[in-house]
């Protein structure tokens, strides 16, 4: 006779969650992140109460933390799975209606950058009986539809939880679906609110610990030999890391191979890290905010190994980077990402892919340009460290340097949107593991949040967060999560008043007015005049505001120590950046970058950016 225990279907949910584990004895789903509302706080609420005091999780409380806005405490649990590279995850619970809705945006986060969240949202009532409720939003012809629908684009699996049972599916693919190394993605289950308090005579056996393995694929023998065959006829190959180096834990089996067989090394935003700057091999950024030396590699390549790398426009200056007769190999460990751009697919784990390739290869060492990477090394420090005149707001790349100059091997650089990602990648001299960075949506009001979860998966590092006052304005409220939590990390908040990133874009890009970024642009008489030392210090972080570049340095070195933010604001340049592609700082560098440019209009500058324009995308690879 089977034996069964009874339980609500929230309180099944939890205790399940409560035991499934990793090949390191840890809890893939560590807690799980809460804003309760009336569509989870009877429910999910009581469950999550009774599993942080052990009532459902036998020993071992199962953690519930409070976040102050949906979205972002999504963020923090993305920033948490990428910091522990995909082997660890959170989960995310809101009530039905606007919370739900505002996780969307974290989902299509997690989405596009392949990493790991579970989203447990609050969902209208599976009875229908009190139809509509409060917040539901109504399908004039559909009955099943919630608001909860517009998760099925922006996740990997998506289930409504209409009976208690449904759970006895549901949960066991979500969670094949977080530890697929080629699936993985978010998972949104949207949990009828009548439903989470149902009770459901459960099988014990549901209950078991299980232990999820990610699995490493292995290459088809035939992918094998042509991509060997590819590698071994090339005389210029170079390789494009990306995020799934990282994910693999290839970080070292590729170091041995690159230096092996004479292989450049570029790097993609995901990537970044991999191999420490330091690495000779290591030829720096790829693409539109790509370095000198690692472009001109790429543009002479006969052949481009990407590895581990979706192949995302930045990365290929919009298919304009690799020359038109250059061959393009793509190890990836999902056939949809390797066979892109017409590549020769290998779909494989990274380094399993590595570590079979090599031997094949016995013999083969094409060799690098040393000099050139010496170069753009050379010209890095010294435009990072270019003095600031006595009348002048520093630049983002010297305060980039200052910060570097402080920095040791323990630090962890973390941005998103705006300006700094591509200064980041251009200038940012990484340690190994030294750089976090979610550039795959490019999402503003990541980096604060971002800082906080990442700091709770890397807690013997450093984590220094770059954010701009455009991000920091849409999203700053988790810095009151972190102090209430005692998670410390430093933000750099760079203040040029506006959005200088997108104004750049507008002027110098696109060849447009001035009009709407920057404050001084919005056709307004007063001007936000903002005192973001004042705001971050009311909500608990030590905070001050700095004048110069030695100053940014001391302040950082104070931070070090202290049991929760620092924010340390900066003003600005902004008008004075590398990186958009346009512009020649530290040598030539970047590349273009399509962004549609107006056919018809009334100044010379924006006809001179559309000629530029058709001139580039003439030269784009068109591949699938």
């Amino acid at each position: 006779m089977t034996q069964t225990i009874r339980l609500t279907a929230a309180q099944a949910m939890v205790k399940w969650l409560s035991v499934q584990m990793t090949a390191e004895g840890e809890r893939f789903i560590e807690g799980c992140w809460a804003i309760f509302g009336h569509g989870n706080v009877a429910g999910l609420g009581e469950a999550l109460h009774q599993g942080l005091h052990g009532q459902l999780c036998g020993n071992t409380p199962f953690p519930t933390w409070r976040g102050q806005n949906e979205q972002t405490m999504a963020h923090a649990a993305i920033a948490f799975a990428k910091g522990r590279a995909r082997r660890q995850a959170h989960a995310v619970t809101s009530s039905i209606g606007p919370g739900a809705t505002n996780m969307v945006t974290a989902a299509a986060l997690a989405h596009v950058n392949r990493l790991p969240v579970l989203f447990i949202a609050g969902d209208v009532f599976a009875s229908r009986r009190p139809d509509p409720v409060l917040q539901q939003v109504e399908d004039f012809d559909d009955g099943t539809v919630s608001a909860n629908d517009c998760f099925r684009p922006v996740v990997r699996y998506f289930d409504r939880i209409q009976r208690p049972e449904h759970l006895l599916t549901a949960l066991p693919r979500a969670l094949r679906v977080m530890t697929d190394p080629a699936d993985c993605g978010p998972v949104c289950l949207a949990f009828c609110q009548d439903v989470q308090a149902e009770a459901f005579d459960w099988p014990e056996a549901f209950f078991a610990p299980k232990v999820w393995h990610i699995r490493r694929p292995a290459p088809d023998a035939r992918e094998l030999a042509e991509v060997s065959a590819q590698i071994r006829a090339a005389e210029r190959p170079v390789i494009l890391c990306g995020g799934g180096v990282i994910y693999s834990g290839a970080e070292a089996v590729l170091a041995a191979f690159a230096s092996r067989h004479g292989i450049a090394v570029t790097e993609t935003q995901a990537g970044k890290s991999a191999l420490a700057q330091a690495h000779p091999m290591n030829f720096g950024a790829a693409g539109v905010d790509g370095s000198a030396a690692a472009n001109a590699a790429l543009r002479a390549a006969d052949l481009v190994i990407g590895i581990g790398t979706r192949l995302q426009d930045f990365t290929t200056g919009s298919r304009t980077l690799f020359a038109p007769d250059a061959r393009l190999v793509s190890i990836n460990v999902h056939g949809y990402d390797a066979a892109k751009h017409g590549a020769l697919s290998l779909v494989a784990d990274a380094r399993i892919a590595l570590e079979a390739l090599s031997p094949l290869l016995e013999g083969y060492c094409a060799g690098v340009d040393a000099a050139a990477r010496a170069d753009w090394l050379r010209a890095v420090d010294a435009h990072c460290s270019a003095p600031v005149a006595e009348d002048a707001l520093p630049s983002d790349a010297q305060v980039i340097g200052a910060v570097q100059a402080v920095s040791t091997e323990a630090t962890i650089a973390l941005c998103a949107a705006g300006t700094m990602p591509g200064a980041l990648k251009l200038l940012w001299q990484a340690a190994p593991g030294g750089y976090h960075m979610e550039y795959g949506y490019s999402c503003m009001g990541y980096e604060l949040a971002g800082a906080m979860g990442l700091k709770l998966a890397q807690p013997a590092r450093e984590v220094i967060c770059f954010v701009g006052d455009g991000s920091y304005m849409m999203a700053n409220a988790e810095l009151a999560t972190a102090v209430m939590r005692r998670i410390p990390f430093t933000v750099v908040l760079t203040d040029n008043r506006g959005y200088g990133c997108i104004n750049r874009l507008q002027t110098l890009g696109c060849g447009g007015a001035a009009f709407n970024n920057l404050y001084e642009d919005c056709l307004i008489e007063d001007q936000p005049r903002i005192d973001y030392a004042a705001h971050a210090a009311s909500m608990g972080a030590h905070a001050v505001k700095v004048a110069g570049l030695a100053g940014l340095q001391r302040a950082i070195r104070e931070a070090r120590g202290r049991q929760k933010p620092t924010v340390i604001v900066i003003e600005t340049t902004a008008r004075d950046f590398p990186g958009t592609g346009i512009e020649t700082v530290a040598g030539p560098h970047g590349h273009f970058w399509e962004v549609a440019v107006p056919a018809v209009g009334d100044r010379d500058t924006m006809r001179e950016a559309y000629e530029r324009y058709i001139a580039n995308t003439a030269r784009a690879r068109l591949t699938n």
